[in-house]
């Protein structure tokens, strides 16, 4: 079972007419929502379970410019300067914090990837820089192993990711946004090939523009509108813990344990590295997309036949929209976590940290992410279907540029002046001929 997600409200009644509606209930979705409302924009999002029930509540909280892809260097920078503000706009708690974050080196490689991603990030302004000696030893206070230097990106943050999505989306609804749960979206009604309405289980919403914000359930609703959309699942496991007294403050990264520092003072660790997949359809209808990351990531990679494997072999491409879709037979993905991962996360964090050696574990919980063949986000209009805008694929990343995204695909909605370029992550990249270029492997 997944973390608890603080609630929201749901508006009861179906309306008829928006000028906009969003399809996810993530913090992308909630993001556009808010941007949309801020403007007096009619908007409707509409989640098939409900807000942040996946991984917007499931992630590790990070809000990171550490390690970015140079193409996501501008959107995490907007982020940022969302989140700071966040707070303060919504009137309500996201848990953000500039606590910092901080890549540890061990490995000569380590080094001059670090070093490497320092010179492309200069002019962005973060504050990143490398530590050593006493101020690395200073962040991680009571480290029993010393390391010879880290990169440290002081302006970097932190968030619940329980409380974040609850908090932006209750803001939208004070705006005018209507909030629906349990209604999930079946497909959209097209008229002279462009999208004039969403179809839900309760009916039918009148619309200019969709904004699917469906994570990864975004692949199987494109293909039952004919569209093409190279999408896979990995499995991330995740577990907290009790609070402990003088623990580290940055948000850290090592080759077999993350951990973030939570609100209650307790902490979320994860393993640092290697991904689990379950073996679907996809896994073969998209390849050779994915081809070049499963070359990059090679043994770290474990494909596995699991219950999500089995439903997606037995789950149709299109159905009629008058009857149940895949979307009510599954509310709420909640994959049972990969104790292994868990279990070797725990003992290097105990091993690293003394004091975390009796630390009570108080829950563990996994979710499925939402990742794109060269690990970036799509976040653009469908050429085939106008007045559809995607942003989903977001590899891991999505919670920290969570803000800016739903902003942007707001503005996209709109017709509005992007406040990032979105060229990047348009979303015929990969059959206009454009090379798979793989994001940073961090």
């Amino acid at each position: 079972m997944g973390p608890y997600v603080e609630s929201v409200t749901a508006d009861e009644a179906l309306p008829v007419q928006a000028d906009v509606v969003i399809i996810g209930g993530g913090i992308i979705g909630v993001a556009a929502a808010l941007t949309l409302a801020r403007q007096g924009v009619p908007v409707v999002l509409c989640d098939k379970g409900h807000i942040a029930g996946e991984q917007s509540s499931r992630n590790w909280g990070w809000v990171r410019q550490c390690g970015r892809d140079e193409r996501e260097m501008a959107l995490i920078v907007e982020s940022l300067r969302l989140w700071r503000g966040l707070d303060r706009t919504i009137g309500a708690a996201t848990g953000f914090s500039q606590c910092g974050v901080l890549y540890v080196v061990e490995t000569d490689a380590d080094e001059r990837h670090f070093s490497s991603w320092l010179d492309m990030a200069r002019p962005y302004e973060t504050g990143a820089r490398m530590v050593t000696g006493a101020e690395l030893a200073a962040l991680m206070p009571g480290a029993a192993q010393r390391y010879r230097s880290g990169l440290y990106v002081p302006s970097d943050g932190r968030a619940e990711p329980a409380k974040a999505a609850p908090a932006i989306a209750r803001a939208a609804q004070s705006l005018g946004a209507k909030i629906l749960a349990r209604c999930a979206v079946r497909g959209l009604e097209t008229k002279a090939g462009r999208v004039t309405a969403v179809i839900t289980e309760r009916g039918r919403i009148g619309c200019n523009t969709a904004i699917l914000a469906g994570g990864a359930w975004s692949s199987l609703f494109c293909a039952s509108l004919g569209i093409r959309l190279p999408q896979i699942k990995t499995l991330s496991s995740v577990l907290r813990t009790a609070p402990v007294a003088g623990g580290p403050e940055p948000c850290t990264w090592l080759g077999n344990v993350g951990y973030r520092k939570r609100a209650d003072g307790g902490y979320t660790i994860a393993h640092g590295s290697g991904h689990v997949a379950p073996l679907t359809p996809d896994s073969f209808r998209y390849f050779k997309e994915f081809w070049p990351s499963l070359k990059r990531e090679g043994l770290a990679t474990r494909l596995t036949f699991n219950a999500q494997s089995r439903f997606e072999f037995s789950t149709p491409r299109s159905w009629t929209l008058d009857a149940p879709s895949p979307f009510e037979a599954i509310r709420v993905l909640d994959p049972p976590p990969n104790m292994g991962l868990n279990k070797t996360a725990l003992t290097a964090m105990r091993k690293l940290y003394p004091a975390f050696h009796d630390v009570k574990v108080e829950q563990h919980w996994a979710g499925y992410i939402d990742v794109a063949p060269d690990v970036i986000p799509y976040i653009g209009a469908t050429e085939s279907l106008p007045g559809l805008v995607i942003a989903t694929g977001f590899s891991g990343h999505g919670f920290g540029i969570g803000p800016a995204a739903g902003q942007l695909a707001a503005e996209i909605a709109l017709g509005n002046a992007p406040s990032v370029d979105p060229t990047a992550f348009r979303v015929n990249r990969f059959a206009d001929g454009t090379p798979i270029v793989l994001g940073a492997g961090l």
